[in-house]
């Protein structure tokens, strides 16, 4: 718990003293059960799909497989305009069927949270 007091603090003074803005960042990892990477790739194109056409706090949602032979592995980059918005990601009824669907060909999902830091000047580049 420290450690988000301390990231909350950081981030009111950076944001306050050198004119930044935030984005609220997701990436999760999916290790996939061997020969399960054809089932789950249309499923997982058809859950970045619904979720930026349907939730207004979703900017980004990248899927990407790994550029070598290893085909069990898909990553995620997510972007959301901040941590609530993400939230109501995990509440959606696609996202819930999504998990349903997908649990039994998952061997393991790691996800971590960042904020994307920007310069005001950027405007609205990604």
């Amino acid at each position: 718990m420290g450690s988000g007091r301390c990231a909350r603090t950081c981030r009111q003074v950076v944001d306050r003293n050198l004119g930044l803005s935030f984005m609220f960042v997701v990436t999760a990892e999916f290790r996939l059960k061997p020969d399960m990477l054809n089932a789950f790739m249309p499923l997982m194109l058809i859950q970045a799909e619904k979720s930026l056409a349907s939730e207004p706090g979703c900017l980004v949602f990248d899927v990407c497989i790994e550029h070598n032979d290893n085909d069990d592995v898909v990553f995620l980059y997510e972007a959301y305009l901040d941590e609530a918005a993400f939230d109501q990601h995990m509440e959606t009824p696609h996202y819930l069927a999504f998990s349903e669907t997908t649990a039994d060909l998952v061997a393991a999902k790691s996800v971590r949270r960042f904020d994307r830091i920007s310069s005001d000047t950027e405007g609205n580049s990604q």
